[in-house]
């Protein structure tokens, strides 16, 4: 596997003693796993030698990171309809249905977003996103509707990524709550990391957490739209973009997602019941294109599930 893109990184005086699989994962974004392949595979090297992943950062230190080529992707082409927003030879940007999964993982190795933009695009994804996530800058949960971009090239694949991680890609979710929002607006700004007990699930943890690279920096902005008889439908814009982000921020208010049987409750009435699934829709996406350096943003209409729960609710109180 060879190398193609050579990163030098500088840690900060600020990053001295911290360990380098945990500095690498948080400076380039990914698994504290893959940085530790990388480091047994030696493609990285601290002032021109190995290091263990244990290593602890000194002053002065300089990091090499080479980064390999990503795996060809295995996945299937599926002919799936796809409700595409947006398309030129650099990003298509999908309106996703809920219920379809983003990616092949174990238990859904077919009928996934990936499978129906293999066979849309060919060949001409980013392949970045390694084995099963070809072009996937971003993803939303199976039972969210609504946009995600998904990048054609390495190219955009970096600077899409890059927008994201420096705050300035547009994401905004519409969303119904369980219970009254008191506030009309506020942010919840509260690390998010994996649960310390329930593995499969994300929480919110403690500063000291995250500061010991268990958890990341969450921000959700929040804003009501209208109030209901037991329910609040909100608009929200993230700042972050943590795994469950909104889901587990809103059950950290007290007010889960409304239909979320894994942050909210396993059993709920019968108008819950028929969501199948969180009532969630990535509305609105904006991002600067990595080619011309255009700003784009796409808004999509509430889906029939969600406006049709609305109606069941009644009218605002």
């Amino acid at each position: 596997m060879q190398p193609v893109e050579l990163k030098t990184l500088t840690p900060p005086p600020g990053k001295t003693g911290d360990r380098l699989d945990l500095y690498l994962s948080n400076a380039l974004d990914i698994t504290r796993s893959k940085v530790q392949d990388w480091l047994k595979r030696g493609f990285v090297q601290v002032l021109g030698s190995n290091r263990p992943k244990n290593y602890r950062l000194r002053d002065g230190d300089e990091i090499t990171v080479q980064i390999p080529d990503p795996v060809i992707c295995e996945a299937t082409p599926q002919s799936i309809a796809l409700d595409i927003v947006y398309e030129d030879d650099d990003l298509l940007v999908v309106n996703k249905e809920k219920g379809m999964v983003v990616h092949p993982a174990v238990g859904n190795r077919d009928g996934t977003l990936v499978n129906a933009l293999l066979a849309h695009c060919g060949d001409s994804l980013s392949g970045i996103g390694g084995v099963l996530r070809p072009g996937i800058v971003h993803r939303i949960d199976k039972d969210t509707s609504g946009l995600l971009i998904v990048a054609k090239n390495d190219r955009s694949h970096h600077h899409l990524a890059e927008q994201i991680k420096a705050h300035s890609f547009l994401r905004e979710y519409e969303t119904v709550v369980t219970g009254r929002l008191k506030e009309d607006k506020g942010t919840v700004d509260a690390p998010i990391g994996r649960h310390p007990v329930q593995r499969k699930r994300m929480a919110v943890l403690s500063n000291e957490m995250m500061e010991a690279g268990k958890a990341k920096n969450a921000v959700t902005h929040y804003e009501v739209i209208a109030r209901y008889g037991g329910f609040t439908h909100v608009r929200l814009r993230l700042e972050t973009g943590r795994t469950h982000q909104i889901r587990v921020h809103m059950s950290y208010l007290g007010h889960p997602v409304a239909g979320d049987t894994v942050y909210g409750t396993a059993k709920m009435p019968s108008m819950l019941k028929k969501l199948k699934g969180q009532c969630l829709h990535a509305r609105t996406i904006g991002f600067v294109h990595p080619r011309d350096g255009r700003w784009m943003e796409f808004d999509s209409e509430l889906p029939a599930y969600f406006k049709d729960f609305l109606n069941d609710l009644g009218e605002p109180v």
